[in-house]
């Protein structure tokens, strides 16, 4: 795992490598897959982010000022356009349209719903506007897509629990059910291939939903049916796609009547509430996926698709979005559990001990190594 960290971390070293590339006065048509480049970084233009929602807290939190600041170092006469689309398709589009309108020369595009969001793809195209798809893969003739490896991220997940369900028994004493993410986003498919990899003939699954909206409250009254369903003696595990829909999961065993120790929790995006669950023992694992490194090669592949460059930095491969073979950097996520938390997201300054450990945390801390 060290390892897989080591890499994932000299991701972020990759700036050096990207300004060099990306921040030149560029009239080269030779831009790989965009369809921008008239662009100069020496005059500036508008450069338009459109991130999906704000109930997961990474977006507003870490996403858009991580980009912002990569942006405003490649390229510092650049004029930055933001809008977040409360997980409302229509609304994104409508905020799309008018980032075009008011003269975006590229855009980062998390979609709220992938194919959805091939109308701005091709709206953009249409105004010689390259979009960059981010985390998410949206349909349409996109430029580039930056995200992380996201079946193996299921397959992590997966893992995780399976370990935890054999090292308390027979893995099929009992049930597990399985919270899945919003059937709109294709990396929540990803995540539910992923983990079926690894869980399917291994455990029985007693009931399995897909959430819309990636919502915690729509998670928790999932979690609700499936003990009324199965009755809260006979669950031993529980996937959840990632720490939203944990926490509502989390919300209805408590509820529920369950006690310390609660049955092992996945989790996904290393959320801070999360992290105080997997030190309280109420949440087993999440998976931690470095939001800056992933921003920042967005924001690269923005300034390189604008200005006519080709993307030159991490290595990339290529991910067929139903359109095209889209020119990718996936990069590799990372299991955090209560006895990494000090090797992950401590060490790589995304979150600092006295955040985690507060007076509600400060003896189950203690009692982790925390400090």
């Amino acid at each position: 795992m060290r390892g897989q960290w080591r890499r994932l971390v000299a991701a972020s070293g990759l700036a050096l490598v990207l300004a060099a590339t990306a921040c030149g006065n560029s009239n080269d048509d030779n831009g790989g897959s965009s369809t921008g480049g008239g662009e100069s970084t020496d005059n500036g233009f508008k450069i338009g982010i459109l991130l999906p929602e704000s109930k997961t807290t990474r977006y507003e939190t870490f996403d858009k000022p991580y980009m912002e600041a990569k942006i405003k170092e490649l390229c510092a006469k650049c004029e930055i356009l933001y809008q977040n689309a409360d997980q409302d398709s229509s609304k994104q589009q409508s905020q799309a349209e008018a980032m075009l309108t008011q003269g975006a020369k590229v855009l980062i595009l998390d979609p709220v719903d992938a194919s959805a969001a091939a109308t701005i793809v091709n709206s953009a195209k249409g105004q010689n506007v390259p979009v960059v798809s981010y985390d998410r893969l949206a349909k349409g003739p996109i430029a580039y897509y930056v995200s992380f490896d996201n079946k193996k991220v299921g397959q992590l997940q997966g893992q995780s629990l399976l370990d935890a369900l054999k090292a308390g028994g027979d893995p099929k004493r009992a049930d597990i059910v399985m919270i899945n993410g919003s059937p709109t986003d294709p990396n929540a498919a990803d995540f539910k291939a992923g983990a079926h990899s690894v869980l399917d003939g291994q455990v029985n699954i007693g009931k399995e939903f897909d959430t819309p909206d990636w919502s915690p409250d729509k998670a928790q009254q999932e979690m609700e049916q499936a003990i009324t369903a199965l009755g809260k003696d006979k669950i031993i595990g529980v996937y959840a796609a990632n720490d939203g829909t944990a926490g509502g999961a989390i919300a209805a065993m408590k509820g529920g009547g369950f006690t310390s120790p609660f049955p092992p929790v996945t989790g996904q995006d290393a959320e801070l509430a999360a992290i105080q669950r997997i030190v309280a023992g109420e949440q087993y694992m999440t998976v931690y996926k470095a939001i800056k490194p992933e921003a920042e090669i967005a924001a690269a592949m923005a300034v390189a698709a604008a200005t006519g460059q080709a993307y030159s930095g991490e290595t990339t491969t290529t991910v067929n979005n139903g359109t095209a073979d889209v020119t990718s950097v996936l990069l590799t996520p990372v299991v955090v559990k209560k006895d990494t938390i000090m090797d992950t997201v401590v060490k790589d300054g995304f979150y600092k001990v006295d955040q985690i450990c507060t007076s509600q945390f400060a003896s189950a801390c203690a009692a982790a190594g925390i400090k």
